[in-house]
């Protein structure tokens, strides 16, 4: 039997009867349709130029990376559905003697999309249909959500020691001359032939911990010693510059020996099998390790207009502009240059002029706002109010003028804005001393209360009155929380969901947006199937 889509099946062969038993909205129904339309094999021929083509035609496997996907199923599981469920046959268009292929098939697939020029395929050939077909408007919620890694986070020791080992397998495909530059360096017994937890004498006694780590940070020392001014080859040169990234994150010297840092790095490494993995905070208290997958949607129609995937470590409004470039990129000769009044919505130009971006507080910060001023776009953005001392006045409570560059406390003193090499700031220093506010301003005995003045204060407190305008925050609160629904179905799944199945950066992107393309075509067959129902009715 061959994997080959027939488009005039057998009539005792062929899934008709299935068509007839799933509902018109079905994703399966939709990719049995339009499967042909969205992944042509010309779509695809740059994968196969260098190499031979797989003998399963390419619609057959992004057929099944997108029902995959959305089921959050292994490669086995995927095949052996393809092979068992005729819901599967009917998506890809095959008959019900087809044949199956390899699990392995799927992977060698995915790392050709990952290596090409356009690995998000698959993504941009769907939300195209749904543009052609009229589902995407002009307005964007932009919201994160933490993909947990697929590896397990290290402790320090088992970094270095796994570092260290990194160099000596590095250096067996290296000359005679790079081996015996390395040899002999090491002093603890330990061949560090293969990676792992290292032995210790005691790991309850904690000096004995402690000279573990003092003995592993002199090997690792030693080796980028002698690894400092050769002329090594780029696995080499990679491992020398890992392993002093691990020794400088985690360990300091004191005294004569080597100890732990205390406190984490802002940027530490947390496994050296997944070195782009970062630690990631959601929330003060709740954090993950892993990535963040960054997702805007149309509020309208629920599809997933951008995906992006950064280190779980980095701000959300690092990757708005990519988030955003569609409506970024729109003319701007449709924006009104009119002022916008903060509680009036008749004042502002239709949705058909002018761009609309929702954000939560992740993107309250003034370059963002700026941004999307610039571009013409009505943004919809939580700007936290600043946070004062618990029991003191927040900045809020005073009166910032910086036509006039003043600041008026709330017992009606005012300092005029000074300026310094790090920023600006309004000091009331001796106005503080007789305050009858003084208890409820600041905890400083001698000193009065300083306020510091944002760079672009303006901003910040534009986007900050703008919020508070009841009709748009009225807006922001019916249609922001779309978002937070469209994570909750992609992250549905636990295994190809929350949890990533790749490791690296650039295969957890192309993971992340075959996932938004899974949930779009979902979309977008719910969607039709009420377009077809309203011609009907009509």
């Amino acid at each position: 039997m061959s994997l080959s889509a027939n488009p005039q099946p057998d009539l005792f062969k062929g899934t008709e009867a299935v068509a007839l038993a799933l509902p018109k909205s079905s994703i399966y129904q939709l990719l049995n349709e339009r499967g042909g339309e969205l992944f042509p094999e010309s779509l695809f021929h740059d994968l196969y130029e260098s190499r031979g083509r797989d003998c399963v035609p390419v619609r057959v496997l992004a057929t099944v990376a997108v029902l995959q996907r959305f089921l959050g199923r292994s490669d086995r599981e995927a095949v052996e559905a393809l092979q068992f469920d005729l819901r599967w046959r009917h998506a890809c268009g095959l008959t019900v003697d087809c044949g199956g292929f390899h699990p392995t098939v799927l992977v060698g697939f995915r790392a050709r999309l990952a290596k090409s020029m356009k690995p998000k395929r698959i993504f941009e050939v769907v939300l195209d249909l749904a543009k052609s077909a009229g589902k995407i408007g002009r307005r964007r919620v932009v919201d994160s959500t933490a993909l947990y890694d697929a590896v397990s986070t290290m402790d320090t020791v088992t970094l270095v020691r796994n570092g260290i080992c990194g160099v000596f397998r590095a250096l067996r495909d290296c000359d005679g001359a790079a081996q015996s530059r390395f040899q002999g360096v090491t002093k603890r017994d330990d061949d560090y032939a293969s990676p792992g937890k290292p032995s210790c004498a005691d790991w309850d006694d904690k000096q004995a911990r402690s000279d573990l780590i003092d003995a592993l940070a002199r090997d690792g020392y030693a080796i980028t010693a002698a690894g400092n001014d050769g002329s090594w080859s780029a696995p080499l040169r990679d491992a020398l510059v890992l392993l002093g990234t691990l020794l400088g994150q985690d360990i300091e010297e004191k005294g004569e020996r080597f100890v732990l840092i205390q406190g984490v790095a802002s940027d530490r490494i947390i496994s050296t099998i997944d070195t782009e993995a970062r630690h990631g905070h959601k929330t003060s208290s709740k954090g993950f390790d892993g990535y963040k997958g960054h997702v805007a949607i149309d509020p309208d129609s629920e599809l997933v207009t951008a995906t992006d995937v950064t280190p779980g470590n980095a701000k959300d409004a690092s990757v708005v502009t990519s988030l955003l470039a569609d409506v970024l990129s729109q003319p701007e000769a449709t924006v009104s240059d009119a002022p916008m009044a903060l509680d009036s919505a008749a004042s502002t130009p239709s949705e058909a002029e002018r761009p609309e971006v929702y954000g939560d507080a992740g993107y309250g910060d003034a370059e963002t706002l700026d941004r999307l001023t610039e571009a013409g776009i009505d943004a919809y953005i939580h700007v936290p109010a600043p946070v004062g001392r618990e029991g003191c006045y927040s900045k809020d409570a005073f009166a910032i003028d910086l036509a006039a560059s003043t600041v008026t406390c709330p017992a009606g003193r005012t300092v005029p804005i000074q300026t310094r090499p790090s920023g600006q700031w309004a000091d009331f220093g001796t106005h503080c001393r007789d305050c009858p506010l003084r208890d409820a301003c600041t905890k400083a005995k001698s000193a009065g209360r300083q306020i510091n003045i944002h760079a672009k204060e303006a901003t910040l407190a534009r986007g900050r009155a703008l919020h508070r305008a009841p009709g748009r925050r009225a807006k922001y609160n019916q249609t922001r929380p779309r978002v937070e629904r469209k994570n909750a179905h992609l992250m549905r799944h636990r295994h190809g969901g929350r949890r990533s199945r790749m490791i690296g950066i650039e295969k957890t992107a192309l993971d992340f947006s075959t996932l938004a393309a899974a949930h779009n075509l979902a979309r977008l067959g719910v969607l039709f199937a009420k377009d077809a129902a309203s011609q009907r009715a009509a």
